[in-house]
């Protein structure tokens, strides 16, 4: 990956969050540190509303992935409201939810997670602080790989799910009925580097 792009974490944020300890799989540990400490180094809302989610929810989050990493209030205020949700936020956590791997609690926080980062402008894996295409790949399918394994062709992440979303409700706003021959293909597939 480019250095160019790679997410501007608080990496004093992320190596203490890592330090902490965690009832749950390195990898897991590694996505839900790398989005806390990129929402912190944006520093532009609370940490509530940069991730969806309620302050109760990620102090859940503090205490189960990272114990003894940050004392209670010390990086959130644990009664922080996550804000309100863009429109598309409800249907685009059920569409997640709907292919989720097993009910894990994490798959809630992480549905949640990835809906709101979502709103951003960058490709999905930027917007979540990993440092590749493939981190954010390899939790989808970990996580959610009913809807994982829709993503045949591998087309970018977040035009996927959005694409899913508008068909689940029958609205179509591709310019060719099959991607192999629409005039912006390179747009929805290929390097995400």
């Amino acid at each position: 990956m480019s250095p160019a792009l790679a997410p501007p974490l608080d990496r004093m944020v992320y190596d203490r969050l890592m330090a902490g300890d965690g009832a749950m799989d390195e990898p897991d540990r590694h996505v839900l540190a790398s989005v806390i400490a990129l929402a912190v180094a944006e520093a532009g809302h609370p940490l509530a509303e940069a991730v969806g989610l309620p302050g109760p929810m990620l102090q859940r989050i503090l205490d189960h992935a990272f114990s003894g990493a940050y004392a209670p209030g010390e990086l959130l205020d644990p009664e922080a409201s996550c804000g309100e949700d863009a429109i598309e936020e409800p249907d685009y956590r059920q569409l997640l939810l709907d292919g989720r791997a097993n009910g894990a609690e994490i798959e809630d926080w992480l549905a949640r997670i990835v809906a709101r980062r979502s709103l951003r402008p960058e490709h999905l894996w930027i917007s979540l602080g990993l440092r590749s295409r493939k981190e954010l790949s390899d939790m989808l399918h970990r996580h959610f790989p009913t809807v994982a394994a829709r993503n045949t062709q591998g087309m970018r992440w977040k035009k996927f799910f959005y694409r899913e979303m508008c068909q689940a409700e029958g609205v179509y706003v591709c310019k060719s009925p099959v991607c192999d021959v629409c005039p912006d293909v390179s747009h929805c597939f290929g390097a995400e580097e």
